[in-house]
């Protein structure tokens, strides 16, 4: 009897111990977004077991089914724009060529600029110039002097103009010029930049780092430090850098540990985090507000032209509230990582923007004034990285060129420019000016009969289909004959500076329509009408397997 009633107590209280637990896992499970993007072991997975195969001539041009007609014109029309780009740009492909030999950067973009079976034909035949000589104005020149409209933004350091970080630049390098490259100790225009990051972010501390990711990762690990807690939270498909924590699925080789990555906008999500004891922090990076819960677009995902992107403020706004709310409650750290978006949407950045004060924020990228650049502000009790009552128990960060004394000077020439009238003058309806701006944009691209639309945040773009294809990612090509450059990512995510004016960017929009009705003409859209999203998904996973399993 004993005996008994002993295995029904220990069988009860294994019980109590279980449900609770995998209530949680519920929970948890239940705020992950549905698709790969918010299970990071299954994206592992499922990316080890996609085979590596290409496309031979006829598939590259013909796996869509078109017609024999259609396929002679996509022939003849690939021919001309590689010829157009070999002639134009001689002098810039051959030194990209050369440089691709020893730099592993360029052949992994030049690997991965286009869904992967059409890659090893586009690059034998199409060959592309990575290299550019000057730039002025809104327009960059490559070694063969050719001239493009520059939409890649720098990867989100062009705000105000080349021209501008030019300048800020040089001033840096004056400003600094008699102390030298003088590490440890620091050059005074520190105090000044601290002052005015202090008054930017509402925060109490600053630090200094020598990149963006750099940047994120002191931060979680402060929050880790003073919250004693492990697990941060990332939300699906949002970028934070490259290093394991917050890349927990394909790209990392490492499983994914400490990090919940759960789904933006919900409900669920915010459930775990008010409720969860063991999250250090959130991050927030603004940009997902254009395509929550999705990566970042790139044309090498463009298989079927399902991309989809949409910016609505209210709700993104309302969210973020919702969640300083949620964070504030249960004692987790609300980071926002502007690192990419830094002061595009406002002079106050994302905070002032969107109307909510985080616990940490971190910066790079514009900040710098052209310089590379990572900067963490803070509240005095997370930015303090020792305890006075346990003095070995520290939280360490530090970086030999922190604080170097060219990219403070740098910095402060564009804190100067950006309390000027007229760098404040570009902020006065810029919402209402690049929203019009893309209505425009997109009536022009209707009106030509081109199944191609654009999406936007600001001065943030990207380019989205309105019908099945297998060939939309062709655009970035068709684009670069016309004089437009873009980032090695394509057509999925534009960047303007903000010194656009309406002449450079009708100038733009004018190209960019011809660049589609060119690709139009090329019979690049002409596809069979049983063609639907799913019927591409569907043969593309026929591909695989038979790839995979050798049938």
């Amino acid at each position: 009897m004993n005996d008994s009633f002993a295995l029904t107590a220990v069988a009860l209280a294994t019980l109590a111990w279980l449900v609770p637990k995998a209530h949680r896992r519920l929970e948890l499970s239940r705020a992950k977004h549905r698709s790969l993007t918010g299970h990071s072991r299954m994206a592992k997975r499922v990316a080890g077991q996609i085979p590596g195969y290409a496309y031979d001539e006829a598939q590259f041009f013909g796996c869509d089914g078109a017609a024999d007609e259609v396929l002679a014109r996509r022939r003849a029309g690939f021919a001309r724009l590689c010829d157009t780009l070999a002639t134009r740009h001689p002098k810039s492909i051959a030194a990209t060529a050369e440089a691709r030999e020893m730099l592993a950067d360029l052949q992994f973009t030049g690997s991965y600029r286009v869904p992967y079976p059409f890659s090893p034909y586009l690059r034998q035949h199409l060959k592309l110039g990575g290299f550019l000589a000057s730039s002025e104005g809104v327009k960059v020149r490559d070694l063969d002097g050719a001239e493009f409209y520059d939409l890649t933004g720098s990867y989100g350091v062009n705000l105000l103009g080349y021209d501008t970080y030019k300048a800020c630049i040089a001033e840096g390098v004056q400003t600094a010029e008699s102390l030298g490259p003088v590490l440890g100790a620091y050059h005074p225009v520190l105090i000044e930049n601290m002052r005015r990051l202090k008054a930017i972010s509402g925060q109490d501390e600053v630090s200094f780092h020598m990149s963006g990711t750099e940047a994120v990762m002191q931060a979680v690990r402060l929050a880790r430090y003073h919250t004693r807690r492990r697990n941060l939270v990332r939300f699906a498909g949002a970028y934070h850098g490259w290093w394991e924590d917050v890349q927990p699925g394909p790209g990392n080789p490492l499983p994914p540990r400490e990090t919940y990555t759960l789904a933006d906008m919900s409900e669920q999500a915010l459930k775990v985090i008010g409720s969860r004891k063991d999250i250090a922090c959130v991050l927030i990076n603004p940009l997902q507000a254009l395509h929550p819960n999705s990566a970042a677009p790139g044309d090498s995902s463009l298989v079927d032209g399902s991309r989809r992107a949409g910016y609505d403020r209210a709700a993104y706004t309302a969210w973020l509230h919702r969640l300083r709310e949620v964070c504030t409650a249960n004692g987790v750290v609300l980071i926002f990582d502007e690192v990419f978006m830094g002061f595009r949407l406002a002079p106050g950045g994302a905070q002032e923007y969107f109307g909510v004060r985080a616990d940490m924020v971190t910066y790079g990228k514009t900040l710098g004034g052209g310089l590379p650049v990572g900067v963490v502000c803070g509240k005095h009790e997370l930015m303090k990285r020792y305890r006075e009552d346990r003095p070995a128990d520290i939280c360490f960060a530090r970086g030999t060129f922190n604080a170097h004394p060219y990219v403070l000077g740098a910095m402060k020439a564009f804190l100067d420019r950006l309390e000027t009238p007229e760098v404040r003058a570009l902020y006065d309806g810029l919402e209402d000016r690049w929203n019009g701006r893309a209505e425009r944009f997109n009536a022009a691209l209707a009106q030509a009969g081109v199944p191609v639309r654009v999406a936007n945040l600001s001065t943030v773009w990207t380019v989205l289909y309105t019908q099945p294809a297998r060939h939309h990612w062709m655009l970035q090509f068709y684009l670069r004959a016309q004089g437009l450059a873009l980032s090695w990512v394509g057509s999925g995510r534009l960047i303007f500076s903000l010194n656009y004016d309406d002449t450079d960017f009708a100038e733009v929009q004018q190209r960019f329509v011809a660049a589609a009705l060119a690709m139009k003409a090329d019979g690049w859209w002409d596809t069979p009408p049983e063609l639907s999203h799913k019927a591409i998904k569907r043969g593309l996973l026929r591909e695989m397997l038979g790839h995979r399993f050798g049938r």
